[in-house]
């Protein structure tokens, strides 16, 4: 199969890899920058001749990656020139292969398509399947409520990074070997809430055809809080309502001095200042909204959390705040009151703060979702259990755990410090292949795995742990707690009663 792919923008070069192909770096918009600073983004300029896709493009301003966790100890260039993406493919393939899309996580401020877990060379190859990672404009570039400031400016310019970036591939991705009626969005955390966000966007609908997500489901913003986040932002740059023009003068460093005073500032340790916003047009309204009246209609969901989330927050020997405290502070962040009997039965399990957001803010999200995607297309539940041994972050199954699991990356967990055992590689090949059959097929049990759809009175979840194995109901005493309101919790609570 030829490395040399003429796409609608021009011929681009990639890359032999052993049994896959690689294509680098291409730039499915153009440059957000100058005039196109905090707009929309625009389609992408041809170019002449053949251009190399050898090597990553940069990556959207962030913060830096101080532990070197990030980019594998790499400084990658940071740029507002950042809307590129990665494609991997198999060799000698004669039919057209189903397309998984991944779109990287980092709590909207940090992360790229280029990072060293997110090679997609062994899923590709191993789940026979065309696979996409992606950049997207963070942070202040990318999920502040700018079209709040006048017209001038557009919001949720990260989401709409996605849209373009998806339709970039249906018109392109027959070139390296895909079949666009067959695309499967997948992202983890701040992904994960992007895909769901991506369910309730009007111009996303029919660009994908089924989603995963992991540790992540609806996280919006109201426009109310939105438009103030981004006024607060303009004093914090010294400029009045009036001056906003001036913000396409400034540098890029200041924007981002400037927005991490104010995540400081007003922020908070959970607070998410950064993320898509309700904001009437691109994101219509909240996507569990949108989703329970049928906006993911035919679009089949895989939704999975890990075990222990929440441990991934607090180090060894950091302070916790009482239970009252954290379930408080949970509740401010999802807008709901704590009940006493939740503060009870978290205070009798002796677990606090790190439990109480795993399953409030993560695996609340995910059963949220699930219930009212279900009546519209199907939709299968799982879990991660796996930990790795002498890594400095994942010896429990604690948040992004799973990603090296579903790429095929373990060396990034054996470059850690972790021990990688042949549990850990069962874990993984079951999870490529789960992920990869659902892309080929709609349904990860073809995988050869005892996978049901999830319902309510039922409950099926597919452990990734050691053994994998089919749970139903897991937790079930948990479950209640974390969704004691939902139709389908009194449903199985009246069964569990009978």
């Amino acid at each position: 199969m030829p490395t040399v792919i003429k796409t609608r923008y021009g011929m681009l070069e990639g890359r032999k890899e052993g049994p896959v192909r690689v294509w680098k770096g291409i730039p499915y918009a153009s440059p957000p920058v100058g005039e196109r600073r905090l707009r929309a983004p625009q389609p992408p300029q041809p170019w002449e001749g053949i251009r190399d896709a050898g090597g990553f493009g940069p990556v959207s301003h962030q913060p830096p990656d101080r532990r070197g966790t990030r980019f594998g100890g790499e400084s990658p260039e940071h740029s507002e020139d950042c809307l590129y993406l990665n494609i991997w493919a198999p060799e000698e393939e004669r039919e057209p292969l189903p397309v998984m899309v991944w779109i990287h996580g980092g709590t909207f401020v940090t992360g790229s398509g280029s990072q060293p877990q997110f090679d997609g060379a062994l899923l590709a190859e191993r789940g026979r399947a065309v696979v996409v990672t992606l950049n997207y404009r963070l942070g202040p570039f990318g999920f502040l409520h700018w079209a709040a400031l006048g017209d001038s400016f557009d919001s949720n310019l990260g989401l709409l990074d996605m849209i373009a970036a998806l339709e970039w591939v249906q018109g392109s991705i027959e070139a390296f070997g895909g079949d666009p009626a067959r695309v499967t969005l997948f992202g983890e955390s701040a992904g994960g809430m992007s895909i769901a966000a991506l369910l309730a966007c009007p111009a996303a609908q029919g660009l994908f055809a089924r989603a995963i997500l992991q540790s992540g489901a609806a996280q919006t913003m109201p426009a109310s809080q939105g438009e103030a986040a981004a006024r607060e932002m303009l004093a914090e740059l010294g400029l009045a309502p009036e001056e906003a023009e001036r913000l396409r003068e400034l540098s890029a460093d200041a924007i981002m001095a400037a927005a991490h005073a104010l995540n400081r500032r007003i922020g908070g340790p959970f607070g998410m200042l950064f993320q898509p916003v309700v904001d009437g047009s691109v994101l219509p309204e909240e996507p569990l909204a949108a989703v329970a009246a049928g906006s993911s209609r035919g679009v089949p969901l895989m939704v999975g959390t890990n075990r222990e989330e929440g441990g991934y927050f607090f180090r060894p020997g950091d302070p916790q705040p009482p239970v009252p405290d954290a379930l408080k502070l949970v509740g401010s962040m999802l807008g709901t009151p704590y009940s006493p009997e939740q503060a009870e039965f978290y205070g009798s399990r002796g677990e606090g703060a790190p439990e109480i957001l795993t399953d409030m803010i993560f695996w609340r999200g995910a059963l949220e979702l699930s219930e009212r995607s279900i009546s519209h297309a199907p939709v299968w539940m799982y879990r991660f259990d796996a930990g790795v041994p002498g890594h400095p972050h994942f010896e429990r199954a604690v948040h992004s755990a799973e990603i090296p699991f579903v790429f095929g990356t373990l060396g990034e967990l054996e470059r850690l410090g972790g021990t990688v055992g042949e549990e850990h590689r069962s874990v993984s090949a079951a999870m490529m292949k789960a992920w990869a059959a659902f892309a080929h097929s709609g349904d990860p049990s073809a995988a050869g795995l005892e996978w049901p759809a999830y319902e309510p009175g039922d409950r099926a979840t597919l452990i990734f742990g050691s053994p994998v194995r089919l749970e139903r109901d897991p937790d079930a005493a948990r479950r209640r707690m974390v969704l004691p309101e939902t139709e389908g919790n009194r449903e199985q609570t009246a069964k569990d009663d009978e």
